[in-house]
């Protein structure tokens, strides 16, 4: 089934890209963007999209997905880590790139915001998707894990320990002096899933509609100071100085 007319999800962060982009074809690069979760949506609305993912097959079913999309010829798979990007990508050549869960796993994530800085073009974007540590807190202490919350809260990765799968995460601070320390200025810095994960579902059944008031809720938790650290990922959007370099 050809999806021509498909839009981005429901995801605050699909529409967070589609606003980014907004009616302009533009040059995207997804690194890490393994199977196209991201990128496919992206080529639907006229975007030509570069993944960089060093897995083989996700590629393949970033392949399979465009096809079946109709949109294979605005989606090309690079295989390479993320801290070859400059290796696989002109500098300067993309309006958008996105890094999302990613930074939780490498080795340096410094070398790798590096290396997105330099792919964007001066005036570009960059969005960054990462798992919030405070959340992560907040979630396993509702489960009655609290050594493992506690162990997060005081490690200054956000692990719980060594067997945590994750190899850090991130608070709002954090992430955004990395992007900075890039030369790159944060435009944005909002909350994915703040306050739905502490929702019962006693309490979703008990009050009809209750799935938009949350989500209304949710858009207001999302880009509250306070509220966005307790999200389970953050979402930051940066851009390079038009004068950068």
């Amino acid at each position: 089934m050809v999806e021509h007319r498909r839009p981005l999800g429901s995801d605050p962060v699909d529409h967070a890209l589609a606003e980014l982009i907004g009616s302009t074809a533009a040059t995207v690069v997804d690194v890490g963007g393994g199977s196209g979760t991201r990128a496919v949506p992206l080529a639907i609305l006229g975007c030509r999209v570069t993944v960089v993912d060093s897995s083989v097959d996700a590629l393949a079913i970033l392949r399979r997905r465009a096809q079946d999309a109709g949109v294979v010829e605005r989606v090309t798979g690079v295989q390479a880590d993320a801290d070859q990007l400059g290796t696989v990508v002109a500098s300067g050549e993309a309006d958008l790139v996105l890094c999302h869960h990613l930074l939780e796993e490498v080795d340096d994530p410094t070398a790798v915001i590096t290396a997105l800085s330099a792919a964007v073009r001066p005036g570009g974007v960059v969005s960054v998707l990462v798992a919030g540590r405070l959340g992560a807190v907040v979630g396993q202490t509702l489960i009655g894990r609290f050594s493992q919350a506690r162990a997060m809260l005081v490690d200054p990765d956000g692990r719980f320990s060594a067997t945590d799968p994750l190899r850090r995460r991130f608070d709002s601070d954090g992430i955004g002096a990395l992007l900075t320390d890039a030369g790159l200025t944060v435009e944005s810095v909002s909350g994915v899933g703040v306050l739905s994960g502490l929702v019962s579902g006693a309490a979703m059944q008990a009050l009809a509609g209750a799935d938009t008031e949350l989500a209304g809720l949710e858009a207001v938790a999302a880009v509250h100071p306070a509220l966005l650290q307790i999200a389970a990922d953050l979402h930051v959007v940066a851009r390079r100085p038009a004068n950068f370099g």
